[in-house]
């Protein structure tokens, strides 16, 4: 792969759903579907939202370490990236990545208690495409 960052990002960008993993109390990993990420920085970086009463919150809590999987099934081609997650329920966070149809899933609005940011910080990925897998770096992100 020539360059992760159009490689991946692209696959990444062309995806309704990608899947995280987080690790539950007994060690165990869970995986769930959720919409594709609501910004990303690069490669480094991804905000989804989600409910704070959720499992996947809960574990995350506990244990940081977490994973996002993302594959184009027409091409048979995928990306994991393996990192933290952080659950932010902070108002700048909140309203960062909000938008007006929310409010079908959190019905008080962007101050929802109910209501959270999920910011994956990946460290390091594997690519799937053409019967090969090749680990790549994640660079860190460039600000301007």
């Amino acid at each position: 792969m020539k360059d992760a960052n159009k490689t991946i990002g692209n696959l990444i960008d062309r995806q309704k759903i990608v899947f995280i993993g987080s690790v539950d109390s007994d060690g165990f990993p869970h995986t769930k579907a959720m919409f594709s990420p609501r910004r990303r920085e690069g490669l480094k970086v991804f905000y989804f939202s989600t409910n704070t009463s959720s499992l996947r919150v809960a574990h995350y809590r506990q244990n940081p370490k977490a994973c996002m999987y993302v594959c184009d099934k027409r091409f048979f081609k995928g990306a994991m990236l393996k990192g933290t997650m952080e659950v932010l329920e902070d108002a700048v966070s909140k309203q960062s990545i909000w938008r007006v149809t929310d409010v079908q899933y959190y019905h008080k609005g962007v101050t929802d208690p109910d209501y959270c940011v999920l910011r994956f910080t990946a460290t390091s990925g594997r690519y799937y495409s053409n019967f090969n897998s090749e680990d790549f770096a994640v660079a860190p992100c460039i600000s301007m």
